[in-house]
């Protein structure tokens, strides 16, 4: 596959097994049973690998199926309204908050308008964008949207926890808690521990479309599941 055909169509369940060895890509499935072929990232020990899901460059029928599947899981928590992470996370969201029949989302948000307060922003670190210092902030003319309502929090993916943590952070220090927090791709569990890591068990809010684990490489060098 050419780099630019990745996120671009679904298949039929069964069409792909998702235990077999590939090279290129990592078969996700859907709740219904449809797969997504996603590529392969090689992390930096040349030994461990990622499924890689950047769904701004996705094409409308998948990120219509995601944001559909990912509102059923958001919707049995009765949100009144979704809050959007940056930055990809934001096309998710007002996707999702379309799906449940919503007339707008909240996106937060990492440009600083002089309207802006300091005091409503926090530091962001990203894993896909490690080495930028960046701060998170909420339009403080949107507070009232969110203020005593059941609020979920959207980003697109979550694999370390930092981004999550970070809009977490922002949301709790404005006296909203979200209800229910989500993401079309949970990559692997090496979040947990972060988003738990002040003794809120916020894991057990993270709803996700599908789950990636850490692909390992095997002895013919391509990549496979973890035994």
């Amino acid at each position: 596959m050419q780099p630019h055909d990745f996120w671009q169509e679904l298949h039929a369940p069964g069409s792909f097994d998702p235990m077999e060895e590939r090279a290129d890509f990592h078969v996700a499935e859907l709740t219904d049973g449809r797969q997504l072929r996603l590529p392969i990232r090689m992390l930096a020990d040349g030994e461990h690998a990622l499924a890689s899901l950047i769904v701004n460059q996705a094409s409308f029928t998948v990120l219509e199926a995601l944001a559909q599947a990912l509102a059923a899981r958001i919707a049995a928590h009765d949100v009144d309204i979704i809050a959007g992470l940056p930055t990809l996370g934001l096309t998710l969201a007002g996707a999702v908050a379309r799906a449940l029949g919503h007339a707008r989302y909240v996106p937060l948000g990492t440009s600083r308008k002089f309207w802006y307060r300091e005091e409503l922003s926090v530091a962001l670190s990203s894993i896909t964008t490690p080495n930028q210092e960046k701060r998170l902030y909420i339009d403080p003319r949107m507070l009232p949207l969110l203020e005593g309502k059941r609020v979920a929090l959207v980003d697109d993916v979550i694999s370390s926890g930092a981004s999550i943590v970070s809009g977490l952070s922002l949301l709790t220090s404005c006296g909203i808690e979200p209800v229910v927090i989500g993401a079309a791709m949970l990559q692997s569990e090496r979040w947990r521990d972060r988003v738990d890591m002040e003794g809120k068990k916020w894991s057990e809010r993270i709803v996700g479309v599908f789950s990636t684990p850490i692909l390992e490489r095997s002895e013919n060098g391509r990549w496979r599941q973890p035994h």
